[in-house]
């Protein structure tokens, strides 16, 4: 209680010094809190393209068909196959895919043909709603197409006008029709801006001849809160005979992404609080020294070294707690705010930009999460510990005769 007594008092001695020291961590807390929550809201926006859009949680092939995309690789039974993830908790859509070429006017361009099943594929991505003209696939309209934005370019195709399709079928003959535009997408991921062409799984059977199974089915936890590795176990024992991958899988430069943000937060706290360490480490051995004597006549009346060691720790200590109470008064309302005004990046980034081949976000959202407080405060409080160990080392190793006339 005696060294928390002497720190209380000393707190505001130096009252200038005491208050740009404390003034400059609660700033830099605040703005580490800020930018820790809009990394943790700039990754979910990369989580919710690549996995709301385009991926899916889960997918579920046949056997090589990842290796090598073939029409003929599919997923036979796939009613039952649905009826199975939806009993166990999954809910699912099935794809079809196949490749062809798409010609209109003097343009052309290799496509990747998707067939989708409009009331499933609501249900596990959000590739509906991310429309940028016109509108998405309806049922009643089998010749109506949604196209990538690249591909729509590259075509120099606009909503309403007609384009060519030539592929192979399944049976071996030419398959050929003529399609209208009806949709163009906003950037969903490289692949699908570039040949991305999307058509009702209907409209894709009888163009193909494919009447029954799929290439693909796109499947999501109903219970978020599973864990994505335990559900990814799970699911490959109820389908045993398919590959079945997760999204980390699927997409492992963007999985490394996220495992790095945290590394990457982290260098960012040490670089920005270096300079706090630094102008701690020079108040405090300002302090110091101008205090020697009288650390010299307490050292001189039974003061302990290791009770002036923990007097100026907690001197430290106690600047640091009001710089973070500071911080996080002014960090989280900052974040919050942000979490549902978004940074609009709209001058800086490119609508067509992409990062691992997923479309960046021109608008950036914070996300206030345990870690995005708790690690900043950490941080300061670790790294103004280390700034004050020379100047209480100092203090406590000093010889009382010597400190006392310490001019």
């Amino acid at each position: 209680m005696q060294i928390v007594f002497f720190a209380l008092r000393n707190f505001n001695r130096a009252r200038t010094r005491t208050w740009i020291t404390v003034g400059a961590m609660a700033f830099a807390c605040a703005i580490m809190i800020f930018y820790a929550s809009l990394l943790e809201g700039w990754l979910a926006g990369m989580e919710k393209n690549a996995v709301g859009m385009e991926l899916g949680e889960f997918q579920v092939h046949a056997h090589g068909f990842r290796a090598d995309p073939d029409l003929y690789k599919r997923i036979g039974g796939e009613e039952e196959v649905l009826a199975l993830l939806g009993r166990e908790g999954f809910i699912a859509a099935p794809r079809l895919y196949a490749s062809g070429l798409a010609a209109a006017g003097n343009a052309s361009s290799g496509i990747e043909l998707r067939g989708v099943d409009l009331a499933r594929e609501p249900r596990v991505t959000a590739l509906n709603e991310h429309v940028w003209q016109g509108q998405w696939l309806a049922q009643e309209d089998r010749s109506g197409v949604v196209l990538g934005r690249k591909l729509a370019r590259i075509l120099g195709l606009g909503v309403g006008d007609e384009v060519v399709v030539v592929a192979q079928a399944a049976d071996g003959s030419t398959a050929n029709e003529l399609f209208r535009v009806r949709g163009i997408l906003k950037s969903v991921a490289e692949g699908v801006d570039r040949s991305g062409f999307l058509m009702t799984s209907a409209a894709f059977r009888t163009m193909m001849i494919v009447p029954q199974g799929a290439q693909q089915i796109v499947v999501k936890r109903q219970q978020a809160t599973e864990d994505l590795n335990q559900a990814t176990i799970r699911l490959a024992r109820l389908l045993p005979n398919h590959e079945v991958r997760n999204w980390r899988q699927l997409q492992p430069v963007l999985a490394r992404l996220f495992e790095m943000s945290d590394v990457s937060l982290v260098i960012m706290l040490l670089i920005t609080y270096v300079a706090v360490g630094i102008l701690t480490l020079n108040a405090l051995l300002m302090s110091v020294f101008e205090r020697i004597p009288e650390f010299g006549v307490m050292k001189a009346l039974g003061f302990s070294p290791g009770g002036l060691f923990a007097m100026i720790v907690m001197e430290s200590m106690l600047q640091v707690t009001v710089a973070v109470c500071l911080a996080v008064a002014v960090g989280l309302p900052l974040s919050f705010y942000f979490s549902s005004h978004p940074i609009d990046f709209s001058g800086f980034v490119q609508s067509s930009s992409t990062i691992a081949g997923v479309a960046l976000d021109a608008k950036w959202y914070c996300v206030v999460t345990m870690n995005s407080v708790v690690l900043p405060v950490l941080f300061l409080y670790l790294v103004a510990g280390l700034a004050i160990l020379y100047p209480a080392l100092k203090a406590a190793m000093l010889k009382p005769l010597d400190a006392i006339y310490h001019r």
